[in-house]
């Protein structure tokens, strides 16, 4: 018997979608260190189904957003206090916080372990609940890599980040069918941000080139981003598929696993994408894709580089990252990736004056 098996570990990170991504590789590190431990996962529930199911998970405790409001009451304070008390009457014997945040550090806290482990100097005082610290970390350093530190620190074995996401091809499929008619390239206009938006006319500008590729073209998102998808499919003189709104994570998951390339905003999606090994093209205005750009090889981030970028703003009365982004530049990116890929049968009309 290992003498890990009877070890309790927490992993801390409760959002968002792409920093739950991010964090994959550490839980992988970790199985790897503890492979007869008990690994629990504490997330928001809002993100729970990318978690559940995955090989490395013994568990997932998924939690209502921690919110100080009047309206933190009935279920939602409920489904807290229920995970209070498990948190209490189970006691970890070690605790990972990958948030550092005021959030996390309640649950840290909460958590009465003995080893509780996260990086000095986190925001909100939430290294204080601490009984160990990393070092502060780089900001500059990618997301993926600064979460594995964590691992590294408990001993677990250097080894390449590994994404396992099988869990979520289980389920009913590709809405466009296992074998496509022809070659698609997902678009992902959407974002969370308003600074990270791409106009529209540009998207739909996009989808033309692309179909003159004889690719297919697919739409994806939430259902927030159903008008921005219909604005795009409207303004296109291309026929594209619209999926936005219309398809479970599973469902996301295998389209974009079958995709030729995905064209992104900097989104939870396109962290999905790369993770499942897809080419991504990723658009960047105020943020920095080498934090938090798509991981991996094969990837290419478009942006303008304005001397005011990364601004790290969600709203800006100019937001020229983007809304100056030429369309010619993501459609070069896109071509260069396409071509490098072999495998896809694709006929890549070259850009004129290149």
């Amino acid at each position: 018997m290992s003498r890990d098996f009877k070890t309790r570990i927490l992993l801390v990170k409760l959002s968002s979608f792409g920093d739950v991504i991010h964090a994959l590789p550490t839980l992988e590190a970790l199985r790897a260190l503890y492979p007869q431990g008990h690994i629990t996962w504490l997330v928001e529930d809002s993100f729970a189904a990318l978690l559940a199911g995955h090989p490395a998970l013994d568990e997932v405790w998924p939690i209502p957003r921690l919110r100080f409001s009047r309206q933190m009451l009935g279920r939602e304070a409920a489904a807290l206090a229920g995970t209070a008390r498990r948190l209490r009457s189970r006691p970890f014997d070690v605790v990972v916080d990958l948030q550092g945040l005021l959030k996390s550090a309640i649950w840290v806290a909460l958590a009465r372990s003995p080893r509780r482990i996260g990086f000095d100097g986190t925001r909100e005082g939430s290294y204080l609940v601490l009984t160990e610290k990393l070092p502060r970390y780089d900001p500059d350093r990618h997301a993926v890599l600064r979460y594995l530190d964590a691992a590294r620190y408990l001993g677990a074995p250097e080894a390449a980040p590994r994404f396992r996401l099988e869990h979520l091809l289980t389920g009913r499929g590709n809405p466009l069918g296992e074998k496509p008619a022809r070659p698609y390239v997902v678009l992902h206009p959407g974002a969370r941000w308003a600074t990270k938006l791409w106009p529209a006319t540009s998207w739909a500008r996009l989808a033309e080139w692309l179909a003159k590729q004889d690719l297919a073209v697919v739409l994806t998102g939430s259902l927030a981003d159903r008008p921005l998808a219909a604005a795009v499919a409207g303004a296109s003189q291309a026929s594209v598929i619209d999926l936005a709104g219309r398809t479970t994570l599973s469902e996301l998951a295998a389209v974009l696993r079958g995709a030729a390339l995905a064209v992104t905003t900097d989104t939870g999606p396109m962290h999905l994408a790369a993770a499942l090994g897809t080419p991504v093209a990723a658009l960047f205005g105020p943020t920095a894709p080498w934090r938090t750009g798509p991981f991996g090889e094969g990837h290419e981030t478009v942006r303008l580089g304005l001397d005011c970028s990364p601004c790290f703003r969600r709203h800006c009365p100019n937001p020229r990252c983007l809304t100056e982004l030429p369309v010619e530049m993501v459609m070069a990116a896109c071509e260069k990736m396409l071509l490098s890929c072999r495998d896809t049968p694709v006929n890549i009309q070259i850009l004129p004056g290149r």
